[in-house]
This record gives structure tokens, C-alpha cells and sequence, in this order.
């Protein structure tokens, strides 16, 4: 009879225990130990013929190579099939060379990635010039789940006003902010970004009559330095929004910058708990769940998230 287990790096391990609770499995925690010169001693738990791995992979130098370590361990310990459970996937930005001698890490990342594990589960990996996530990791399974379906149900609960115009910072970012706004029944739009720098954007509204009087709501993929936020809320305030909140998927800006956000007219900002984060209101579990419901079931039926 086949068997399967369920570890997770120690980043994280909080979503990760109440994920394996949902899939009725125990959860082991995998020790990390770092040697004085920095190198990593990883110790697994005894592997199962299906060993579900979870890792959160912001700040990933360390935990990729954690993630490597943990992997040859648990094939070496029995595991036939690897499923990564990595609700933030790293290195996915750079899909091009922008300049001469660039490396292209999404590249090398799924190459990497399609060597150690059978099955990749994410959540809004920053795809923006790969049309599918399949491209990314040859020969392997991948799926790159909507974080929508999680966001709208925690607003729904929490309560928002029908007037709110929900907002993305970019083009790229229409399809998931148009989701979002249908789920809601609220209305969308989506900025103009000229980025110049990493901390450097100008965001422009072509319909800035839309938001007089009006709440708006920002939605990003991914806030990093938080510029984009903060010169969209600004502009916001100042073309008459009301207030202005943010949903964010995945939150990596150091959580001091959150008086910054509110200095600039950001009201509210909640995030996915695909990273461990002060802002973490959104809980990705019934997604995650449905998705890895037929490693438990090989029957069960694919899980849409629409």
C-alpha cells in the first residue's frame, strides 16, 4: 500500500501544519542546523512513497539550498514521488536577459527545480512573459494557483463597499484584478506604470474621474520595495479616492515599511500567508488543499479554482 507523509522546512511552518491538518496528514518539521562557516546540516523526517514538501522560498538563498539538501535525503530515505509545496516561488522575476551577460534565473530555477522534485504546486509565480508555468519546469508536473478565489472570500467575510473600484498596477495585472472585481461584483481598472528604477515608478489613471467620492482597493502579485504602492495611493488620494486599501499575494517588504504605507494613504494592506508576515489575513488553505486533495486520492477528481 503506498504511503504518504508530509514535512516543511521551518519557514512557514505554521501554514504549513494547518495545510497537512486539512489533508488529515501529520506534519513533520525538518531541522536545520548551520555550521560556523554557514554551510547547512539538513535532517529529515523518515520519508513516505509520497513525501508532500513544503517551502516558503522568500529570502531563498539559504532555503533552496535547504530545499536541495531535503531533497536528496528523503529520495535517498525511500521517497518515489516529491510533490514542492512552494506558495512563494523565487526567481521567477527574470524570465529575460535584460542586459548583456544577464543570467536568466527563472531558467535556471526550473531546471534546478525539475531535477529535484515530480510536482510543483505555487501560487501567482510572477509569470508575466511565460504564458504557462509548464515552460518553466520541463518533464514535471506544475500548477500556479490563483490566490483570487482566497482573496475574495476574505473580503466578502470581512465586508467591502460596493463602491470600491478595484485596482491593478500595471496591464499584466488585468486578468487577475478583472477576477477579482467579477467576484466581488465591483467595478476595475488598471494603471499605467513607467517603471524608471527599483524605487523609482510614475502610475498614471486614465480614467481619474472614476475614482471621485469612490474607495479604491490595489491588488498586486508581489510588493517588494513598495514603491508602486505608495505612488499609486498617493495619486490616488490626490485624484479624489476616498480611502485606498491593498491585497497583496505576496508580501516581501520588511514589515517596518507598513508606517510608510500609511504615511503615503495606505489605509490597509493584507496579504496572502504564502509568506510569513505581520499583514497576513488571507489564508491560501482551500486552494492548496483542493490542489494536492489527489495525492491523497489519485481518483480524485482536478480541482478548478474558478
Amino acid at each position: 500500500m503506498s504511503t504518504i507523509a508530509f514535512q516543511t522546512l521551518p519557514f512557514g511552518a505554521e501554514a504549513a501544519k494547518r495545510l497537512a491538518a486539512r489533508l488529515g496528514l501529520a506534519c513533520d518539521e525538518i531541522a536545520l542546523h548551520r555550521f560556523p562557516d554557514g554551510e547547512l546540516r539538513v535532517t529529515v523526517a523518515p520519508a513516505a512513497d509520497t513525501t508532500i514538501l513544503y517551502a516558503t522560498l522568500d529570502q531563498p538563498n539559504d532555503r533552496l539550498i535547504a530545499l536541495l539538501f531535503a531533497a536528496e535525503a528523503l529520495r535517498r530515505g525511500g521517497a518515489k514521488r516529491l510533490v514542492l509545496v512552494a506558495p512563494y516561488l523565487c526567481y521567477m522575476r527574470q524570465d529575460i536577459a535584460f542586459h548583456a551577460g544577464e543570467a536568466i534565473s527563472q531558467r535556471a530555477m526550473g531546471t534546478l527545480l525539475a531535477r529535484i522534485v515530480d510536482r510543483i504546486v505555487t501560487v501567482d509565480a510572477h509569470l508575466h512573459r511565460t504564458a504557462d508555468i509548464g515552460d518553466v519546469f520541463p518533464g514535471i508536473e506544475a500548477e500556479n494557483l490563483s490566490a483570487m478565489p482566497a482573496i475574495a472570500n476574505t473580503l466578502a467575510k470581512t465586508g467591502i463597499d460596493p463602491a470600491t473600484v478595484v485596482i491593478g498596477p500595471d496591464a499584466e495585472s488585468e486578468p487577475w484584478v478583472r477576477d477579482l472585481a467579477g467576484r466581488l461584483g465591483l467595478q476595475h481598472t488598471v494603471a499605467r506604470k513607467i517603471r524608471r528604477g527599483d524605487r523609482s515608478v510614475e502610475i498614471m489613471f486614465d480614467n481619474a474621474a472614476l475614482f471621485a467620492g469612490r474607495p479604491a482597493l490595489m491588488v498586486d502579485d508581489i510588493v517588494s520595495s513598495g514603491t508602486t504602492l505608495m505612488v499609486a495611493a498617493k495619486t490616488l488620494k490626490t485624484i479624489g479616492a476616498t480611502a485606498v486599501d491593498s491585497v497583496v499575494t505576496h508580501a516581501l517588504f520588511p514589515p517596518v515599511m507598513i508606517a510608510a504605507f500609511n504615511d503615503a494613504g495606505i489605509r490597509s494592506i493584507r496579504s496572502s500567508d504564502s509568506v510569513p508576515h505581520p499583514t497576513n489575513a488571507i489564508a491560501l488553505d482551500d486552494i492548496l488543499a483542493a490542489s494536492l486533495a489527489r495525492e491523497l486520492n489519485p481518483t480524485y477528481p482536478p480541482e478548478t479554482t474558478t
